[in-house]
């Protein structure tokens, strides 16, 4: 059982519209919880890579294998948006504990000239003959197309799908199942818009059936 807990903070939807920016913002970014950590590699048609933090991305389906991330109103340039809307590709790094100062730097507004990788200690890796450089480091690195794109009206921003066409990940985390341990290359995460966390594997289960017992498969 768990502990109840002696006291709740509340917050009405009154209340929140009235908070200070600020304090809302931070508020309502960690409420929801954990959220993953990465590193989206675009490229202008001239040639300049933008390296920008991104913690909106998600599973969208496995067969076929799509993800799907949120761009913010495009009221200012939004060069990740901007790249991948004239290249049609881009790619996704997981952020390891020890590049989470330069991927955080990654997001100050830097002109469309100035490529992040310039900026930070996160260096451009490019491979098999690919045109979008990854994270050198990154122990899983997503090569992406865009496929389509889906606004959202109730607060102007954008959700953008994308087809993954190719998967780098270090072996050592690939278990014979198709299963990645991303603990195991201390892979971060994002609490709220600015604290990073080393999440760590408590258990794995099996798929949950009716009436069975859970049993543990963590190996």
């Amino acid at each position: 059982m768990l502990r109840k807990l002696s006291f709740m903070k509340s917050f009405s939807q009154a209340e929140i519209q009235q908070m200070d920016r600020i304090f809302r913002l931070n508020l309502i970014n960690s409420a929801t919880g954990y959220k993953s950590a990465n590193l989206i590699v675009s490229q202008s048609k001239s040639g300049i890579p933008n390296v920008a933090i991104f913690s909106s991305i998600t599973h969208l389906g496995s067969d076929p294998a799509l993800i799907g991330f949120i761009v913010r109103p495009t009221v200012v340039p939004r060069n990740t948006y901007q790249n991948i809307r004239e290249v049609g590709y881009f790619t996704i790094n997981h952020i390891t504990a020890e590049q989470i100062q330069s991927a955080h730097h990654s997001s100050a507004a830097y002109p469309e000239e100035i490529s992040e990788f310039d900026q930070t200690d996160l260096v451009p890796e490019f491979k098999n003959n690919l045109p979008i450089p990854f994270v050198t480091q990154s122990p899983v690195q997503l090569y992406c197309k865009y496929l389509n794109e889906y606004p959202i009206a109730e607060n102007n921003t954008i959700m953008i799908v994308a087809s993954i066409e190719h998967i780098f990940i270090a072996e050592p985390l690939l278990h014979e199942d198709g299963w990645i341990r991303l603990d195991q290359a201390k892979v971060a995460a994002i609490n709220g818009l600015d604290g990073y966390a080393l999440p760590q594997i408590i258990d794995r289960f099996a798929y949950a059936r009716p009436h069975k017992p859970t049993e543990s498969i963590l190996k």
